[in-house]
């Protein structure tokens, strides 16, 4: 099924976009190829070039581990062996080699250290030259190309950096900060796509288009056998502009021809639901409108309630994540004063100390955070800010434990590199990448009534709190004692509505509440 213009259910975890390198880099590299330059298939040269440089710069300025220049160019021109297995890229002492199964094909000077621009160049000639020997290299396009350098980069750096061509890339701004579109979520449905939701107030749903309607047509062009994909390009197009439907509806034998006007989209992250005082926020990611939702759920909820809200769980189960400000946002709605997360990486762009400042949005009723082996990056943000600062009571599974915050940087192909640039350190001081957030009443494995399992927390709390001090002993690198602690609450994806139950348990008791808040509470942090 498509979401409000058919978006794939790709989510990569990133956060912060950052501005590319667009240097112009002219840089002649010294010997020529042995292969023949005729040849050499015509490849636009400055275009590459410009994009291996963009590329290269970044990620030696802003890893969060120091990487040298050379050896992440030499992975990267080891990346053609994606394409080709019999071509390989050497160091021979003062000259970079490329190689097939049937010999030497180039010998270059490698350039400075520190030449970005030569070491691009020097990608694009190695490209050039392998040309000339691998049928393979040369039936790909210049995307091709990127995907094959830099996923030989970002492979050997670590497994949350990775690359993304033009198309994919796109995608992912799209989730992150909207799109043109017109509001609806179809599914195919022969020679035309089914419409299955109308988003509220968006422009389908003033136009009045209507579940179950048919789409035939988009500007006159017939659907037929088109993709998903090739739909939605229809569908989307800048904001303020035009698209004329042809739409057929149950129970009528005219169709209708009806025009639409784009208007910017921000899919849906945040779902509301009550029962009795309390309110369920589930949050399925961090885009660019999830303070916004969460706020405007927030009041409404009082408004309905007559400011007599008793409670709020906020469900951040199967949560990958997304922007980290957002995150951090959700979490001050909140919080009124006190710490919520800190970055630390080796670029000074990459070293915060984000602080609540402004007034708890929920007016200091109880709050209840699920979570489970899925919840991830913002997600075990906003968790482990509300446990840490004594807000919250987490309950579920360890989290998923990533704990790096990534950064994104278009590239002059209009692809990206989503890159690794530092790492969160919750209020308590922890690290949380590869360890998670542990929850104040696990659920992983365990039976019983949601009563039972509250109780037994509780009669056991000296031991919970001791893994809790364990858990937050900062600096925890050693894997065995990382995976150690996350056994004593395996990390699993939940489905079952016993966490919903149980949160309910804890809201409508206020002395359970208060003690299983107890159990978690940092020695050395003072409660909200």
């Amino acid at each position: 099924m498509a979401e409000y213009g058919a978006m794939n259910t790709f989510w990569g975890i990133q956060f912060r976009p950052a501005a590319a390198l667009l240097a112009v880099f002219l840089v002649a590299c010294g010997e020529p190829y042995r292969a023949p330059v005729s040849e050499t298939p015509k490849v636009v040269e400055f275009q590459t070039t410009e994009v291996f440089a963009a590329g290269y710069g970044s990620i030696t300025e802003k890893y969060f581990d120091n990487v040298d220049l050379d050896k992440i160019a030499l992975e990267g021109m080891k990346g053609f062996g994606a394409i080709d297995p019999a071509l390989t890229v050497t160091r021979d002492g003062e000259f970079a080699v490329l190689m097939t199964d049937d010999g030497e094909v180039a010998r270059l000077p490698a350039p400075a250290l520190d030449d970005i621009q030569g070491w691009a160049k020097l990608t694009t000639q190695f490209a050039q030259a392998a040309r000339t020997r691998s049928s393979e290299m040369r039936t790909i396009d210049d995307e091709r190309l990127y995907e094959a350098v830099f996923d030989g980069v970002l492979s050997n750096l670590d497994r949350f950096s990775h690359y993304a061509g033009m198309k994919e890339a796109r995608k992912n701004r799209a989730k992150r900060d909207g799109f043109g579109g017109i509001g609806v979520k179809f599914k195919l449905d022969g020679n035309a796509v089914k419409i299955t939701s109308v988003r509220p107030k968006m422009p389908a749903s003033i136009a009045g288009l209507k579940e179950n309607d048919r789409i035939t047509h988009i500007d006159q062009v017939k659907l037929g056998q088109l993709t998903i994909d090739k739909i939605v390009a229809r569908l989307r197009g800048p904001t303020q502009t035009v698209v004329h439907l042809t739409i057929e509806r149950p129970g009528e034998t005219t169709a209708r021809q009806i025009a639409i006007k784009r208007t910017h989209i921000v899919p849906k992250t945040v779902t509301a639901g009550y029962d009795g005082g309390i309110l369920l926020l589930v949050i399925s990611g961090f885009n660019q409108d999830t303070t916004r939702s969460v706020a405007a759920e927030l009041v409404k909820a009082k408004e309905d309630t007559n400011s007599q809200l008793s409670g709020l769980i906020l469900d951040l189960r199967s949560n990958p994540g997304g922007l980290l400000k957002q995150s951090v946002k959700v979490a001050d709605l909140l919080l009124s004063q006190g710490h919520i997360v800190a970055t630390k990486g080796r670029h000074p762009d990459s070293v915060n100390h984000y602080e609540a400042g402004g007034r708890d949005l929920a007016g200091g009723i109880p709050v209840v955070v699920l979570v489970d082996g899925k919840s991830a990056s913002a997600a075990e943000i906003v968790a482990a800010a509300l446990q840490d600062r004594g807000r919250a009571v987490v309950v579920g599974t360890s989290s998923y434990g990533k704990g790096t915050v990534q950064t994104v940087i278009r590239l002059p192909n209009d692809g990206e590199i989503t890159l690794t640039w530092s790492r969160l350190i919750p209020p308590s001081g922890y690290t949380l990448h590869g360890l998670g957030l542990h929850p104040t009443i696990c659920t992983s494995g365990r039976s019983g009534t949601v009563d039972t399992l509250v109780k037994s927390v509780l009669a056991d709390r000296l031991a919970v709190q001791r893994t809790f001090e364990a858990w937050r002993t900062p600096g925890i690198q050693e894997e065995g004692r990382r995976k150690d602690l996350r056994n004593t609450c395996p990390s699993k994806r939940l489905k079952t509505d016993l966490e919903v139950r149980l949160a309910k348990h804890l809201l409508a008791d206020t002395a359970l509440y208060t003690q299983a808040m107890d159990v978690a509470a940092p020695a050395h942090q003072a409660r909200y």
